[in-house]
Formats: C-alpha cells, structure tokens, sequence
C-alpha cells in the first residue's frame, strides 16, 4: 500500500488471491490493516473488526483511513476499502507489540492442542478452480481428521499448519491473513461446499509471531437461521498464542430443486 496523500492510500488486489474469483476475506482485511496501521504511524494491530459489504476482485483499491483516537499506546483507526464501490469498513486498534512481553500476568484455561507434525498432514495445493488459486500463496497442511477432501468428519473442525511460500516471515498484520486461510468449518459437515460469504471478521493479536509455522484450530459450535459463526487460535512456532479471531458468515445456498 502508498500513502498518495493523508489517509488516502492506493494498491492493488493481487492475482491468485481469490476464492473462485472473488479475493480471500483475511487477504482483503489484512490490506486493510496495511494502510490503517501506516496512518497510525503504529506497526501492529491489536484488534480489528471488519465487515464485508461486498466481494472483491483483482485490480485496484484504495483505503481511506481516519484517526479516531491516538492515545499513548493504542491509536485507534476507521477506515474503507473501496474499488469502484466500498468492500469493507474497519475499524482497528493498533500499537506497537515489540514490549509485550514485558507483562509476565498469564493465565490460560484451556491447553494448546497436540497436531500431526506438518509432514504427516495433507497440503492443500491450488487447482483450476478447486482447491482455490489462494492455496498457491500459502503451505496449508489440514489435519487427517478434517481432511474434508476425502470425506467429510462431521465435526465442525478445521485444523492444521500454516505458513507463507518462501518462508516468508510472518508478522501481526499477517495473522489477519491467516485467521481466514483454512477451508470454513462448515466442509466438514453434510451441507456441502460452496462459497461462504463472510459477513464479519474480528481478529484479535496477543504477540507479533515467530518465524515459522502457525497451528491453527477454527472451530463452530451453531449453525442457525442461515449463519454460522467460527472461533479461531493461532499459535506460533514456539506455542505461544498470538492471535484469536472470530467470523460470521453466510451458509453455502442450498442446491435449486426443480418444481
């Protein structure tokens, strides 16, 4: 993203960050912190909440972004994507994640799960269409127990390893990139794959993470009245947990019956 003047800044959805055309939500809200985070003049987001007003597709975009409050750690951000119409309004807290380890108060009620080491579980690799083209940009290895492709679980668990091709290091306004990189939830059950439109994404950042692999573990417990929520963790490749997030999103259509 480039500042063309204050709060206005110009960049581009890229090619093959789409799902069967229409851009990945965590792509489209991680350009979204890119410049809110530039306007705070803060490096990392802290909290995020975007909603998604319509889909997405490669060519240009801007983000308007405007201060809402700069306090003396969190600077708090509004801002809009916008194509030829808006895509998504934000709103995030930013700050600066270098110190925080300094505050030593933990407590933690549940225990990070144990996964398959990443070679023992299946990478989801782009195709024509299926698996998306958004695949190519990511190493996504899902746990055999959620492995959708052959069979769904009947649990709604999606889990596994992320990381960037290359190795690319991952940093706090990646994580909102990764809190919607794995298939939704809703694959592994009986109502069928098709597009997922999200309605709203919130992502919450604990630490910047280390280099390395995330383990990821996207959860829903309802599915009701056409919507199903998905509760995320993210841990990095030392186990400490970086991000939470939460997403609401429309189920897939069902399939037209003819009268």
């Amino acid at each position: 993203m480039t500042e063309s003047e204050p709060g206005t800044w110009a960049g581009a959805i890229a090619p093959d960050w789409d799902i069967v055309g229409n851009a990945n939500g965590g792509y489209l809200l991680a350009l979204a912190g890119r410049a809110m985070a530039g306007t705070a003049d803060r490096h990392d987001v802290t909290s995020i909440t975007g909603h998604f007003l319509r889909p997405g597709q490669e060519g240009p975009v801007t983000v308007s972004a405007e201060l809402v409050k700069i306090g003396r750690r969190f600077t708090t951000v509004r801002a809009t994507v916008a194509a030829a119409k808006p895509l998504i309004s934000a709103l995030g807290t930013f700050t600066d994640l270098s110190d925080s380890s300094n505050d030593q108060r933990t407590m933690t009620i549940g225990e990070r799960p144990l996964f398959p080491h990443p070679d023992e579980c299946q990478r989801v690799e782009a195709g024509e269409t299926f698996p998306p083209k958004f695949m190519s940009n990511v190493d996504l290895r899902l746990h055999p127990d959620d492995n959708f492709y052959h069979a769904p679980s009947g649990n709604l668990l999606m889990r596994g390893w992320l990381k960037l091709i290359n190795d690319e290091p991952w940093d706090s306004i990646g994580l909102l990139l990764a809190s919607d990189a794995f298939p939704p939830t809703i694959f592994n059950s009986a109502i069928g794959m098709a597009w997922v439109p999200t309605l709203e994404l919130t992502v919450h950042v604990r630490k910047r993470p280390a280099p390395g692999w995330l383990q990821c573990h996207f959860s829903s417990r309802f599915v009701s009245e056409g919507f199903v929520e998905e509760d995320g963790l993210m841990w990095d490749a030392t186990g400490t947990l970086v991000a939470q997030s939460r997403q609401l999103s429309l189920l897939p259509r069902p399939p037209e019956h003819s009268a």
